[in-house]
């Protein structure tokens, strides 16, 4: 199973990115997709997750009504549209795969290799 993360960039604050995460290896379709980041000398934290059939969606508190996630399964992508970006908002991105919906980073198996974003301010 890989994981390609792409799209992070440098960016004004209240500027705005949108991720891409290519899956390829198993049935994309099957699983649970999520956007986890890691800021430097901080934990890797939850940023949102979609349900294999995109029909569940949950975003960290710190993101909801700035970023939207989705997923294009004929296309193996998950997509992470990021508005009104803060510099608070700076780090490294990954997305990772789940059989199980939720938010916690031991719940995912399979990660990408991380995209980085940097909000300027």
């Amino acid at each position: 199973v890989q994981l390609q993360a792409s799209g992070g960039g440098l960016v004004p604050a209240g500027g705005s990115l949108r991720l891409s995460c290519v899956a390829s290896g198993r049935t994309f379709s099957r699983y649970v997709t999520g956007w986890f980041r890691q800021a430097p000398g901080k934990e890797r934290e939850f940023v949102a997750t979609v349900s294999w059939n995109g029909g569940s969606i949950y975003y960290a508190d710190s993101v909801k009504g700035r970023f939207t996630i989705s997923r294009d399964n004929a296309k193996n992508t998950v997509y992470l549209q990021m508005n009104s970006l803060k510099p608070e908002d700076t780090a490294v991105y990954y997305c990772a795969q789940s059989i199980h919906y939720g938010s916690s980073v031991g719940m995912y198996d399979y990660w990408g290799q991380g995209t980085q974003v940097t909000v300027s301010s």
